[in-house]
């Protein structure tokens, strides 16, 4: 490969990799048992979804991963906005015929050949570069452009309206916080995150009042009685599930309800699930190895002599702390329902294949921090 692309040598972040490559696997070995059911209700293997993670998530994800672990991170700088543009054109893609794809009523998905992807999951990370670009080019003695506020809100915009016509509005709040985090980071004007945050305010209100299904969620989610048997359903059963595993758990691979039990089991609700199996040790395990992750990412960005590399740094270690705990606080009853994945757990080749570039980029930066 030219060195016109490759960067310099330099040693990663090898906790932040043992970290990962430690959740990847109880991932791997979680859904696998958790997916046999449904696989073989479907299909008819047993390891379908298993085979499907692994062939269309695991692998590309390693392979474009070690690509941007290696790649010229000056390079990422330049392609940020082109990245960005092109993921707003696949975003309004899916609502085309025979190439957007809906899956419970929801149009999210590009489907061809056999194959679908979800490009709201890449807009996360292309949204971080994009705006960690936009931050550090427009960034002058530590202060950003006034003028500059409106582009910002413009383009936060844009993404709103995409995601408001895709009904996922579980994105749009991790995006709106990941880029709360990174603009005030940024040390732009104290005001101009107060005025962001308002904003994200009243567009949450808005976007409750034009789909009322939403103040359903947040009223089940005080009362689960209100609607036994939807929403209510999955928080009751999710918190059996935890309470099931107990202190060591069931075994994995031992949990009963992921036999239909558990709407979502291997996806929104994994999480449970690996509950019921490890118990409370294994749940507090793998809330200490997303910590760590929070700390290794902190500490990279830290380090970080360039503005560039340090919001990216902090950007993606927010996207995928900010995702993991919303997924963590809705299965055990903190926070309201809301639809989103837990990183590098649930079935999703398109999200596992976007968080390990991610993943790629921030051991990338690391190297940078490490000479």
């Amino acid at each position: 490969m030219s060195n016109t692309f490759l960067s310099a040598k330099g040693k990663p972040d090898y906790i932040l990799v043992l970290v990962v490559g430690l959740i990847l696997l109880l991932g791997i070995v979680v859904l696998g048992g958790v997916s046999t059911a449904f696989s073989f209700q479907k299909s008819g293997d047993t390891y379908y979804f298993l085979r499907h993670q692994l062939l269309l998530g695991f692998l590309p994800g390693l392979l474009l991963g070690f690509l941007a672990f290696r790649m010229k991170l000056s390079l990422l700088k330049q392609w940020a906005p082109r990245l960005l543009l092109a993921t707003l054109i696949l975003m309004v893609m899916v609502f085309l015929p025979f190439i957007g794809s809906k899956d419970l009523a929801a149009a999210r998905w590009i489907g061809l050949a056999g194959f679908s992807f979800q490009p709201s999951e890449l807009l996360k990370l292309t949204f971080v570069l994009y705006l960690a670009s936009w931050l550090a080019s427009k960034t002058k003695g530590g202060k950003v452009f006034g003028q500059s506020f409106l582009a910002f809100l413009m383009v936060m915009a844009l993404i709103t309206l995409l995601l408001f016509f895709q009904s996922d509005v579980s994105t749009w709040g991790v995006i709106v916080l990941v880029a709360l985090i990174m603009y005030f980071s940024a040390e732009t004007p104290f005001w101009h995150s107060i005025f962001t945050l308002l904003a994200g305010g009243i567009g949450l209100l808005i976007l409750v009042k034009l789909a009322p299904y939403r103040v359903n969620r947040f009223l089940v989610f005080l009362n689960p009685d209100l609607d036994p048997m939807g929403i209510g359903y999955q928080i009751k059963q999710g918190l059996i599930a935890v309470g099931s595993g107990g202190i060591g758990g069931v075994g994995l691979g031992m949990s009963a309800l992921k036999y239909g039990f558990l709407p979502q089991a291997i996806s929104d609700s994994i999480f449970t699930i690996f509950s019921e199996e490890t118990g409370f040790l294994g749940s507090a395990f793998l809330v200490l190895l997303f910590l760590l992750f929070f700390w290794r990412g902190f500490v990279i960005a830290k380090r970080s002599q360039d503005k560039f590399l340090q919001l990216t740094a902090l950007g993606i270690t927010c996207w995928i702390i900010v995702q993991s705990f919303v997924n963590i606080g809705a299965m055990i009853g903190l926070l309201p329902l809301t639809g989103i994945p837990l990183p590098f757990f649930s079935n999703g080749g398109s999200a596992l294949v976007v968080e390990l570039i991610g993943v790629g980029i921030l051991l990338n930066i690391s190297r940078q921090t490490t000479g």
